[in-house]
């Protein structure tokens, strides 16, 4: 008899699972393993069934639905998606979307910054230049900047129309309306007017009217006379005639005056009432030309309204509105630019800097004047216009002071 090995007994479940026969996958992973070579009881067949039912395999739970996306019209690209597009910011779209009024505003203001620079730049191709300086012995050079303006009475451009709106006749040749003397240096800006019935010695002619220097010789007589008669020396020459004067008036929407009495002229087609008012080019042009309406003092009188009218256009043409109104910077630029002469050598900054000091000669920016005289008969005083000229001479504005500067040029 052979002893056969313990074990399970053939055609029992622990046979069956042992040995391979007839095993189920459930029996497989239902069976206890024994431990110790002892075997474990099976639980009961409906405990062992709902143990099979609670192990089912994992399932990976299905991935969340996406958005359905709208359907894009025919033709169009489709829409980037929204949302951020780094950790922590918003979307590209977002940031040009605030960028973009920045760099509009930044654009607009480089684009009127070239209209300002490039708008004087065009007027001055309007200018005309002259050969205004004389030849032989001048003055030499000296500190600060000296600008002889003379308002020509020209009527070269002027239609009938016109020469009967601003009362200027029919008078053929050139002769002087206005001469000024504008210093610019370390000391106020000093603006002067020279009354063109002034008795000076015009080279080679003897003594006459100073106006009358401009009639036989143009600018270059008039230079040299009024350097020969001063001591000092003309840096720049600019003229202007009746219709571009009242031109810039206009361009700056007139200019406020202020007569001390009633005025009415009708050479220079001039009728105001006294007291500060509101004047146009033509009014103002006549307010400046006037030499009758004071039988007094005559054109020592009309030169203080020229310095009263030209201060007035300054004062105008700095205001903040002539740079905010493009319409109004264009007008002032060119109202002048086609009636006015200026010296040979006389670019663009010095036209510059000669309408900035131009509205600076009032209060304590500046001083105006007329020439020191001893009489009505427009003599200059021989103590008195040595003394001021010389302080010019020396760019010596601020000891400019008392009798040296009144408003009609004699002694207070």
């Amino acid at each position: 008899m052979v002893d056969r090995p313990e074990g399970p007994e053939p055609g029992t479940p622990e046979y069956e699972w042992l040995y391979g026969k007839q095993r189920r996958a459930s029996d497989d992973a239902t069976r206890v393993m024994p431990i110790g070579g002892q075997s474990t009881p099976e639980p009961p067949p409906d405990t062992r069934k709902r143990k099979v039912q609670a192990q089912q395999p994992y399932q990976q739970p299905p991935a969340p639905a996406r958005p359905m996306t709208q359907p894009q019209p025919p033709g169009r690209p489709p829409q980037p998606p929204s949302g951020p597009t780094h950790p922590g910011g918003s979307g590209g779209r977002g940031r040009r979307l605030r960028l973009r009024p920045v760099k509009l505003v930044l654009l607009l203001l480089a684009l009127w910054l070239i209209f300002l620079a490039v708008v004087p730049f065009v007027a001055l191709r309007k200018v005309s230049t002259v050969d205004a300086f004389p030849d032989g012995d001048r003055p030499a050079d000296q500190d600060g900047t000296n600008y002889l303006i003379v308002g020509s009475d020209s009527r070269e451009g002027l239609t009938e129309e016109q020469r009967k709106e601003l009362g200027t006749g029919n008078a053929g040749g050139q002769r002087t309306d206005t001469i000024m003397l504008l210093h610019t240096g370390s000391g106020p800006n000093l603006l002067t007017s020279i009354p063109r019935d002034s008795l000076v010695e015009i080279p080679g002619r003897g003594t006459s009217k100073i106006n009358a220097a401009f009639a036989w010789g143009g600018p270059q007589l008039l230079i040299e006379t009024v350097e020969k008669n001063t001591g000092i020396h003309i840096d720049h020459y600019i003229e202007i005639g009746f219709g571009g004067f009242v031109d810039v008036v206009d361009a700056v929407g007139g200019i406020e005056i202020c007569p001390t009495k009633r005025m009415k002229d009708k050479d220079a087609n001039l009728d105001i009432k006294k007291g500060c008012q509101e004047a146009d080019g033509v009014v103002a042009l006549g307010y400046a030309r006037s030499r009758k309406t004071d039988p007094a003092l005559g054109d020592i009188t009309r030169a203080k309204h020229q310095r009263e009218v030209v201060s007035a256009v300054g004062k105008e043409v700095l205001s903040p509105w002539t740079f905010v109104n493009p319409f109004r910077y264009w007008n002032v630029n060119m109202a002048a630019a086609q009636t006015l002469k200026v010296s040979d050598g006389t670019g663009p900054i010095d036209l510059a800097r000669f309408g900035w000091a131009m509205t600076r000669v009032n209060g304590e920016n500046g001083l105006t004047c007329g020439v020191p005289i001893s009489n009505l008969a427009v003599t200059w005083d021989p103590e008195r216009s040595k003394r001021f000229f010389q302080k010019v001479i020396e760019d010596d504005t601020d000891s400019i002071k008392g009798n040296l500067c009144t408003a009609s040029g004699l002694p207070k």
